[in-house]
């Protein structure tokens, strides 16, 4: 044995005592001390290990002790230890163990003399400890005995693990190793109580440095003990705040928002918090004051460290009303921060005595410090954050006061930017449902359906769809796409679909049409002071006509996605038309194209978002619109659900989505009647007769006057006024009668008021006060003039 190394020869005794009380563990060094072999002790009481007539240890009152034992030595004389126990905790499920260890007697130098202790307790300045070459304690100074609740000249010969069994004596002894083998310094942080000391647990950084000789060999570890406790509150209040920089508003929605503040804040600050808003119902959301007690919450979120929150006395989404003595009523009403215990008295026992289920709920969970923070921003407030301890011993302190305020008051701005979209979203959807059709109109040449979804993020666009009854029993289907979100392109929406309409009444042709709606949108631009080249003021729209007696339809695009053609017996494919400019471009012209329909073919129109997805190209897109068509189903909105669900994601679309599907009807010739007029108003009464005849045999006898009448009205202006050649055509269905009078004379009749004694001037009067609508339409040979009588106000 040299000076350096005392403990060459020896090692600490070492015993590990069941629960039941008996040995299971037992180490060459307690063989040396008391001579017992392994062989020979294990499995017997360690009881037996004492000397006769010597006082058992007492019960520990905690997880370690530690005194001076008489002990029997295996030939039977008497052995004084020094022995410290400490409960270690168990590997597997089997109960709790205790380990005993003896320090080696030391035949060596003293600390005091020991030259490695001497340099490394003279260079150190705090608490220190001295491990040599094989890990075992060499010496303490006095401030690290004092951390350990131990005596220095007792843990002399010890190893980390053998001196304690918490998680931080392995990872100690696994980074003396670490310093031992490389040379090199390592820290270590740890948050914990110490041993030896009455106050809480707190933070402490360990610094391990090598100890070498005069020939640089690494001959120990030298590890002194800092208390960093504020920097280490300092470090985690940085990092909740850049937590809830990240984590907090991450989206629009004011319950989310709620419910990440209460996240974030679990456990870091508190064992649990709850978030409550003030009631939309009462003031909007918002208040530009302090709000009058009592007051009304509603809960918004709420977050605790026990699973499932059984603390919480509220359900996400329950009202409550708070006097003004309890902690969240005062802190709204003075607009600060109140902190308040759980026993103190006065206000907060007043308002205990008032709730009494929160009152259990205290002393059921031991809540000990309450925290009641107002959610304000923009100088409204919006609610309070009340975050509690229970599970943490310490009460709350100005510094968390200060975490709390900075962390609420972000939370606070982005509740306010969610409730703040959430009602731009709200108007905006109202006024996009204002001007969409609530209903599509049912008519005789189609069946239609429809759909539209706002954008999940950016809300309601400029998406829209129509179906317009024309005359004739043809009808109109639009659909179209304003650029850009939000109300401005709701309002250019509605005012885009308003003058559709307003051109469809005149019976445009799809091209022309488009042109005129084109000139609109470049007004519009140049309205708003954008430069309509720019095209910042745009639109995309499809326009189609379907004919149900000649069973064709005429189309027309600007910059929109091409219909989709279901035939009756086939699978769907796109319509190859012409494609013409976006609106608002100006100066270029539209092509219409005109397809037959069979009856029972399905026209499918839709806008942009549907088929747009970042996950997909278009192709994919519309290869699986086409499989989604394909599948058989007598139901449009049927087939409408299927493909929102087949193409959208189940959290929506990132753009607005309009679709819009119309089965085509045809209508029989039976039906249709068509008549050539001479240029002769002497055959006007055998018209008149003829006609007559064919509503009889359609069976409308109840028409007959009303529909003889207007027929003559106008023939008899055809033969006047118009141009060869003249046709008078019939048109009904199960509601409606429809008289129409075609020649070649460009020039629309106007309706006027006839003076008293004026011989002409009454026909159109008449015909307007006679049928349900009447009206004017160009063609390319000349005019038609149409009436349409209602069958079902006749019977």
């Amino acid at each position: 044995m040299s000076p350096d190394e005392p403990f060459d020869d020896a090692v600490a005794a070492r015993a590990v005592i069941a629960a039941d009380g008996t040995l299971t563990e037992w180490s060459e060094g307690a063989h040396r001390l008391l001579g017992h072999t392994a062989a020979e002790i294990l499995g017997r009481p360690a009881a037996e290990l004492l000397a006769d007539g010597a006082a058992p240890p007492p019960v520990p009152a905690d997880a370690r002790w530690n005194g001076v034992l008489t002990l029997r030595h295996r030939d039977g004389h008497a052995v004084s230890a020094w022995v410290l126990a400490h409960r270690r905790p168990p590997d597997g499920p089997e109960a709790t163990e205790w380990l005993a260890v003896s320090p080696p007697q030391a035949s060596g130098p003293d600390s005091t003399d020991d030259p490695l202790v001497r340099a490394a307790l003279t260079q150190s300045p705090c608490a220190t400890m001295i491990f040599d070459e094989e890990l075992r304690l060499r010496g303490v100074n006095d401030a690290m005995a004092d951390l350990l609740g131990l005596p220095a000249d007792r843990l002399r010969g010890l190893r980390p693990t053998e001196v304690g069994s918490r998680p931080q004596n392995t990872e100690l002894e696994e980074n003396l190793r670490r310093v031992l083998s490389t040379g090199r310094r390592q820290d270590m942080q740890t948050y914990m109580k110490a041993s030896g000391e009455s106050r809480g647990a707190h933070a402490w950084l360990a610094r391990l440095a090598p100890l070498t000789d005069d020939s640089g060999r690494v001959r120990g570890v030298c590890v002194t003990a800092h208390d960093f406790s504020d920097q280490y509150r300092s470090r985690e209040r940085l990092q909740l705040v850049n937590e809830a920089s990240v984590r907090i508003g991450t989206t629009l929605d004011v319950t989310r928002t709620a419910q990440e503040l209460a996240d974030v804040c679990v456990p870091a600050l508190a064992d649990f918090v709850s978030v409550d808003l003030l009631d939309v119902r009462d003031n909007g959301g918002e208040s530009a004051g302090p709000p009058t007690p009592p007051v009304s919450l509603r809960r918004a979120a709420h977050q605790s460290v026990n699973s499932g929150s059984p603390e919480a006395v509220a359900k996400p989404g329950q009202l409550d009303v708070y006097p003004e003595t309890s902690p969240q009523a005062a802190s709204l009403i003075a607009g600060r921060t109140v902190v308040a215990p759980g026993t103190d008295g006065g206000d907060l026992e007043k308002w205990l005595a008032w709730d009494p289920v929160r009152f259990r709920r205290i002393r059921e969970y031991g809540i000990h410090s309450t925290m009641s923070v107002p959610l304000q921003a923009r100088g409204s407030t919006l609610g309070v954050a009340v975050f509690t301890r229970f599970r943490r011993p310490e009460p709350f302190t100005d510094d968390d006061v200060l975490l709390a305020e900075e962390v609420t008051a972000r939370a606070a701005v982005c509740i306010d930017n969610a409730r703040r979209y959430s009602r731009e979203r709200e108007t905006t959807l109202t006024l996009q449902r204002s001007l969409l059709p609530r209903k599509l109109p049912r008519t005789a040449a189609v069946e239609a359906a429809s759909r539209y979804l706002p954008a999940i993020r950016s809300g309601v666009g400029g998406d829209w769809f129509d179906v317009i009854p024309l005359s004739g029993m043809r009808v109109a289907m639009v659909v179209g796409d304003v650029v850009g979100h939000g109300i401005q392109a709701s309002a250019t929406m509605g005012r885009l679909r308003t003058a559709v309409r307003t051109l469809a009444d005149i019976d445009l042709a799809p091209d022309e049409l488009l042109t005129h709606l084109d000139d609109l949108v470049v007004r519009l631009s140049q309205e708003s002071g954008v430069d309509a080249g720019t095209g910042e003021v745009g639109a995309t729209c499809l326009y189609a006509v379907y004919d149900p007696v000649s069973r064709r339809c005429t189309l027309a695009r600007a910059g929109h996605p091409q219909p989709m053609l279901v035939p009756p017996d086939g699978p769907a494919r796109q319509l190859d038309l012409p494609s013409g400019p976006p609106l608002g471009v100006g100066g270029l012209p539209f092509e219409s194209a005109e397809v037959e329909l069979r009856e029972g073919s399905v026209l499918a129109f839709h806008t942009d978002g549907l088929v747009a997805s970042p996950d997909r190209d278009v192709d994919a897109s519309h290869r699986m619109l086409r499989e989604a068509l394909s599948a058989p189903s007598d139901s449009l909105d049927e087939i409408c659900d299927r493909v929102l669900h087949a193409l959208l994601p189940p959290s929506g679309s990132a753009d607005d989505v309009a679709l819009l599907l119309a089965r085509t009807r045809g209508l029989p010739s039976s039906q249709v009647a068509t008549w050539d007029i001479p240029a002769d108003p002497a055959l006007v009464a055998p018209i008149r007769k003829q006609v007559v005849d064919q509503l009889d045999r359609w069976g409308l006898t109840e028409a007959t006057f009303t529909g003889e009448l207007v027929v003559s009205e106008l023939v008899t202006n055809a033969i006047r006024y118009g141009a060869q050649p003249i046709r008078l055509r019939l048109i009904h269905d199960a509601s409606t009668l429809i008289c129409e009078v075609s020649d070649t004379n460009h020039t629309a009749p106007h309706l006027r008021r006839a003076k008293t004694w004026d011989e002409g001037g009454r026909g159109l009067l008449l015909v307007a006060q006679l049928t349900q609508r009447w009206g004017s339409r160009h063609t390319a040979e000349g005019k038609t003039i149409w009436a349409e009588l209602a069958l079902l106000d006749e019977l």
